[in-house]
């Protein structure tokens, strides 16, 4: 019985100690970066916790005007992409029409196909739209994404039928089941949904680069590219640069990080 005890106290420790060694190597670099953002131009890691770095990184960089314009573009496709799964996530899980598999199947191709295959049609798409050089442009190509949609599916499956059931027994009709019932009780997946389409927007460098040559439309990730461009040899004011456009969406996942776990934790796969 002791030896069992020590055993599990052995492995106990070596849990530990393998956890503590992996998140010290996901944090260092991460302490490399803030130090070296706080350091003066001639000592790097000599730490004075001045916050100069971030004052010419923030005006050289024209930050402002690029929060501005990632937050809009990251809100935008968050607010369709939620709105689409959450009306494609209810019909794959529970309306009954023909087609139905073969459609989920086709979201669940999609998954596949990565971006930049599609470029060029979407490049197209919008050149004929007019809309090349405008916020649409941002927004559009990636409104409607088939993880968002294939999410929410899987939630809403774990989700008692009987519910539905007794309120249409009461007289409500799909909509107000949907927005009444199934909305507030999927709320996990929607805040985990709403992290993912957020976060990926907002490091997104991809679709400014190819559908946008407007100043006036940079994102946070297009100025930091270019910040880097013109500041190679200044890590003081990169890395400060590099604090100031992760500083958004680290603060958006701690307030949401508990949904986010539950969400993840709680969608099951069922067919």
């Amino acid at each position: 019985m002791k030896t069992a005890i020590e055993r599990e106290k052995i492995l106990v420790g070596l849990s530990w100690g393998l956890l503590l060694m992996g998140a010290g190597l996901v944090l260092l670099p991460l302490l490399v970066v803030l130090l070296t953002s706080f350091s003066t131009p001639n000592v790097v890691g000599e730490t004075q916790f001045s916050v100069a770095n971030y004052q010419q990184a923030w005006h050289r960089g024209n930050f402002l005007l690029a929060f501005a314009n990632s937050t809009l573009v990251a809100l935008g496709v968050t607010a369709f992409q939620v709105i689409t799964s959450a009306l494609a996530g209810y019909a794959l899980a529970r309306l009954q029409f023909p087609g139905r598999q073969t459609l989920l199947l086709i979201v669940l191709a999609t998954l596949v196909i990565p971006f930049q295959l599609l470029v060029i049609p979407i490049f197209l798409v919008l050149k004929w739209g007019h809309l090349l050089n405008t916020y649409w442009a941002l927004i559009l190509p990636t409104a409607v994404n088939g993880f968002g949609i294939f999410l929410l599916r899987q939630y809403f499956l774990t989700i008692p039928i009987e519910l539905e059931e007794s309120a249409a027994l009461d007289g409500a009709n799909r909509w107000q089941i949907l927005w009444q019932i199934m909305l507030p009780l999927a709320q996990p997946a929607l805040v985990t949904l709403f992290l993912f389409t957020f976060i990926g927007e907002w490091n997104d460098l991809f679709k400014p680069l190819v559908f946008t040559t407007k100043p006036q439309l940079k994102t946070v990730q297009l100025v930091l590219a270019e910040f880097q461009e013109q500041f190679t040899s200044s890590w003081q004011l990169l890395m400060a640069a590099v604090v100031i456009s992760s500083i958004p969406v680290i603060v958006l996942f701690l307030i949401g990080q508990k949904q986010f776990i539950r969400g993840i934790a709680t969608t099951g796969i069922k067919n």
